[in-house]
């Protein structure tokens, strides 16, 4: 069933899109570095900015500055549709209830689904990172990496530290990736529940800025997204990632769950 629905998802222009743009955009981020010189000024928190005005010392610096600036916002509207498509894409098309009419039961047909989706956002996570690193090596050499106070990290400890970064960065699109699924569960169209998966996190950033309300911003799914960059000042810091990854944990069981209890019970031929 999971590699039906692979080939299926493989196969549709908007997958080739989606992950044609994590390969492009890392490439013409290393090339405007490439041709217009070291960054003097970038906007955002300090550490983002950090990553990215040491982008150019090293190739292994390149990734961590793609990550950082593509992660906030166009990796979530990637992972946004590849959760929002999974059901409703089928409910829109009219196939959704030939697919049950086969001896495939709706947990194991949205299990198979949500694995796809989740497959994909590792693959478009790890290609940021694939081609930043390459990219940035043929564009800026292999040295060690530069960090924040002019420290050089080896090259070994920077790439440990690049995977873990990486993986971070994916547990943290769960909670998007789980309620455009849910939505996607919910509703037959795809746009709507891809664009509510990007709701959710733009809300969640508003909320985020608004200093007023004070530790209730922790509990908030894009609170500590960036926190992985503590892995890369010194001393090291990761108090941050660890509440980053708990706190996605109570977001992706609930709508995860709201997701099977509501597919479970719905009207496939209405």
């Amino acid at each position: 069933m999971i590699g039906v629905e692979l080939r299926k998802q493989v196969r549709r222009l908007r997958t080739y899109i989606a992950l044609g743009a994590m390969v492009v955009v890392p490439a013409i981020i290393t090339t405007a570095f490439a041709l217009g010189g070291r960054p003097h000024h970038h906007p955002g928190d300090p550490a983002t900015a950090a990553l990215v005005l040491f982008a150019t010392r090293s190739g292994l610096n390149m990734p961590l500055a793609a990550l950082s600036t593509m992660s906030p916002f166009l990796l979530v509207v990637v992972v946004a549709l590849f959760g929002g498509e999974t059901v409703a894409g089928e409910a829109g098309w009219g196939t959704l209830r030939y697919l049950l009419v086969r001896p495939v039961g709706r947990q194991r047909l949205l299990t198979a689904k949500l694995a796809i989706a989740g497959l994909l956002t590792v693959i478009a996570t790890v290609l940021i990172v694939a081609v930043g690193l390459l990219a940035g090596t043929l564009a800026f050499g292999w040295h060690p990496v530069t960090i924040p106070g002019g420290i050089a990290l080896p090259a070994s400890t920077a790439l440990v530290r690049l995977g873990i970064s990486t993986l971070y960065v994916i547990w943290e699109m769960s909670g998007v990736l789980s309620f455009a699924f849910l939505l996607s569960v919910m509703t037959d169209s795809p746009i709507g529940a891809t664009a509510g998966g990007i709701g959710l996190a733009i809300v969640s950033e508003i909320l985020d800025g608004i200093s007023a309300l004070g530790s209730v911003r922790i509990g908030f799914p894009t609170h500590d997204w960036q926190a992985w960059n503590g892995l890369f000042v010194s001393p090291t810091q990761t108090s941050e990632m660890l509440r980053g990854a708990l706190v996605q944990v109570p977001y992706v069981a609930v709508f995860l769950g709201v997701a099977w209890w509501w597919f479970g019970r719905k009207d496939i031929l209405s």
